[in-house]
């Protein structure tokens, strides 16, 4: 009767803590429409390496002259590394074009797709969910 209940409780905690960080992580549908299709070019004002999801930070320069500071989603970092991508190839300064999707809300934020850098090398940066036809899985010439 004491195990039963010792293994009832457990599991119960378990399912109770693996949902909270399940529910953490988001889908690209929760945040993203992959019906605002955005493509743009700037410059790389910073890149913040964190989890669940690496940020780039770049600066967008309008018709009118005025910039705008748009946040990139990227993938994780682990998945970043493994496709040839480190903390030190993408530095403030950096001029790159993204190709991405805008977040529902409207706000500069996009989840990003593809990511070309100054040489021509393109890094598959998001997931397969937004319409595109899978991870290339590392960065492509």
């Amino acid at each position: 009767m004491r195990t039963t209940f010792l293994c009832a409780a457990i599991v119960t905690i378990g399912l109770v803590v693996g949902n909270r960080t399940l529910s953490a992580h988001h889908a690209f549908a929760s945040e993203f429409d992959a019906n605002r299709h955005v493509v743009f070019t700037g410059t790389v004002s910073k890149m913040m390496w964190v989890n669940p999801h690496a940020w780039i930070y770049v600066d967008v320069k309008k018709p009118d002259g005025t910039t705008e500071e748009w946040m990139v989603e990227a993938g994780t970092p682990n998945t970043l590394l493994r496709r040839g991508f480190t903390k030190a190839s993408l530095q403030p300064g950096t001029v790159i074009k993204v190709d991405g999707y805008q977040s529902k809300d409207g706000s500069l934020r996009a989840n990003g797709r593809d990511l070309t850098l100054p040489d021509g090398r393109t890094l598959f940066l998001g997931n397969a969910e937004a319409g595109s036809e899978g991870a290339p899985g590392a960065v492509k010439k």
